[in-house]
């Protein structure tokens, strides 16, 4: 077993040796390009300027070629009424037609699709940062499993060197047989440790292959994460806040779309071609005509207070949530905030704490060398000294998860 967790620890050491190194901006940079939801929000933008050349096409007159072609026999008094028939009806029409829009109208339409465009853009840049946040925070998790790694490699290496010595003064008989046995234990434990920080490193590098849209499963180390603490705004100036913005706008704008439906409708048309009942002369029936239509509402059943009583209800609940964010952003900033500044507190006290560690087993190998040192006593200044040092990675790793939240909501 020993044989082959040292193998192990080899072979990882190797792999450290030859392995290709990334970055977080290179994960990044790869989730953005993958991310199909933002090739969406890309993609509704292009639809919506379509819609926005059909309304200008829209305006222009309109052609249609209608055929219209009937035939009601009678025979023996049998048969539709010719009155309404006429017995047989032949139309080969082109008619051009035209509505006469209101140009506040046709602005209100174009703004509709504004707003819709830049509602699509905050909504983009609100998931760029929710993606930027979920693949930093597996970074870090996955650079936190690499550095043990890294930490657990170092200790194995110079507890070897310790273990050769030991070794020999042993068989010279300073030492006692069980005292190396318990440095071997010590030494064992040691390699597990290397394994099982392997073993999560690979796991969460492949959840941060997998989010990152990734697919690999090579070895690969990671560089340190570049992050530093940015500034926060105010509430109202993070494109958080935008979307309640934008809301505000289309909610007027549909109100105002409300009040245009209700205006007086007018269209113009003209066909020229060939209608018919064939009549004797039908051969006379090429011709032309030429009409207006106008449509003006009266009564609807106040269907139209009913259309802005809902606007205004959305217009409510609209603030509501507006409020609610801009408390919450408030609370949230404040609290990662008073999270940081313990979190840096307590990494300066483990700094301290570390010297003394670190002090107490130089001291210890020193006499362990020249046989005055009791194992036991180097064992245990090795233990207090791992987990002070773990405890300094844990914290700065939760240090780096932090400034990353805060970091979420610094986005303008």
């Amino acid at each position: 077993m020993r044989n082959f967790l040292l193998s192990m620890v080899c072979l990882l050491l190797t792999n450290c040796l030859t392995a290709q190194q990334k970055t977080l901006g290179y994960y990044i940079n790869t989730a953005t390009q993958n991310s199909p939801l933002l090739n969406d929000y890309n993609n509704q933008k292009l639809s919506n300027l379509i819609d926005s050349l059909r309304i200008e096409a829209g305006l222009k007159p309109q052609v249609n070629a209608n055929s219209t072609n009937s035939y009601a026999p009678s025979l023996g008094g049998w048969g539709y009424d010719g009155a309404i028939t006429n017995g047989a009806n032949f139309s080969q029409l082109i008619t051009v037609s035209k509505n006469f829009v209101p140009k506040d109208y046709v602005n209100n339409q174009y703004e509709a699709i504004r707003l819709l465009n830049e509602s699509l853009t905050v909504s983009g840049k609100v998931s760029t940062q929710d993606l930027l946040k979920s693949i930093t925070a597996q970074y870090i998790t996955a650079y936190g499993d690499w550095q043990q790694v890294v930490f657990n490699s170092d200790m194995l290496a110079l507890l070897k060197k310790e273990e050769l010595l030991l070794k020999t003064l042993t068989e010279q008989g300073v030492y006692r047989q069980t005292d190396y046995l318990s440095f071997l234990v010590t030494l064992q434990q040691q390699e597990i440790q290397i394994s099982q920080a392997n073993l999560q490193y690979r796991n969460n590098l492949a959840t941060l292959n997998y989010l990152s849209g990734i697919t690999d499963t090579s070895f690969v180390t990671i560089e340190a994460p570049s992050i530093e603490l940015n500034i926060v705004p105010d509430a109202e100036s993070t494109i958080f806040y935008q979307q309640y913005r934008i809301d505000s706008l289309k909610l007027r704008n549909s109100d105002a779309l409300i009040d245009y439906t209700y205006r007086p409708k007018i269209s113009a048309y003209a066909d020229g071609g060939y209608l018919t009942s064939f009549p004797p002369d039908f051969y006379k029936n090429f011709g032309v005509s030429v009409g207006l239509n106008i449509a003006v509402p009266i009564y609807d059943g106040r269907q139209r207070k009913m259309q802005h009583d809902k606007i205004s209800i959305s217009e409510r609940t609209r603030q509501g949530y507006r409020d609610f964010f801009k408390k919450q952003f408030s609370q949230q900033v404040a609290q990662l905030s008073q999270q940081l500044g313990n979190t840096q507190k307590f990494i300066d006290q483990l700094n301290g704490q570390i010297k003394y560690s670190e002090t107490l087993v130089e001291a210890n190998r020193k006499l362990l060398e020249t046989g005055d040192a009791r194992v036991t006593d180097y064992i245990l200044a090795i233990g207090n000294y791992l987990t002070a040092k773990n405890a300094i990675r844990q914290n700065t790793i939760n240090k780096l998860q932090i400034i990353n939240q805060i970091n979420y909501w610094n986005k303008k």
